[in-house]
């Protein structure tokens, strides 16, 4: 079953805690945080205090927090502490990847591992084993509202032929459409921003996704 993550990039600021309380009400037990530095990305979104607040209003939500940074082995502690269930790292940052998906774990939180489009599956094999979710990015990261890039599925593909056993997550323009592909290219997370946030009916929309 593909669980739905929906990303508050696409929620109304204003209203956080409504738009939240109705993906709950929809079903959703994971909420995505893009964690952008105006750096490695052309954009600046949220930092650890809204992680905070969003595990305090809402425990039994699993908040999956990326993590598009230059440098976030500064701000893994952090993170962790304000309630993260799991952070995702880029594989492109300067930074050794493998050794913070080291620190992750030794911090008691899931680890992710996160490409661009432009970086193929195989520039990634040896930081597989330390990983366990790998985030595809179907945009360039950064703003939300893209359109999806078809290409990504064989990128999906690619990582389960590599033997990969952990969850494959896909974000960018991810919708109901697109998703019976996504799922037969292995996908097990789904990335929605735009898609859930603005649905008419998203409880519909999520035991959809959840039937496929």
């Amino acid at each position: 079953m593909i669980k739905v993550a929906p990303s508050i990039l696409a929620a109304d600021m204003l209203n956080l805690e409504r738009d939240v309380q109705r993906m709950v009400d929809a079903g959703c037990t994971l909420l995505h945080v893009d964690v952008m530095d105006a750096h490695f990305v052309p954009n600046l979104s949220f930092g650890p205090a809204v992680v905070a607040q969003l595990h305090r209003r809402f425990p039994a939500l699993k908040l999956d927090v990326h993590l598009m940074m230059d440098n976030p082995g500064a701000y893994l502690e952090t993170f962790a502490a304000a309630g993260a269930w799991n952070i995702t790292i880029h594989a492109e940052i300067p930074e050794d990847a493998g050794a913070l998906l080291a620190r992750l774990h030794a911090l008691g939180v899931r680890a992710g591992l996160s490409v661009k489009p432009g970086t193929p599956a195989e520039a990634v094999r040896a930081l597989l084993p330390g990983a366990d979710m790998v985030l595809v990015m179907t945009v360039e990261p950064g703003f939300g509202g893209q359109r999806f890039q078809e290409a990504m599925l064989d990128k999906l593909r690619a990582l389960r032929a590599m033997g990969y056993q952990g969850l494959l997550e896909a974000d960018g323009g991810v919708t109901l459409e697109n998703l019976p592909r996504l799922r037969d290219s292995g996908l097990d997370v789904a990335v929605m921003g735009t898609a859930m946030f603005r649905s008419a009916d998203p409880a519909a929309d999520v035991a959809a996704i959840h039937a496929l």
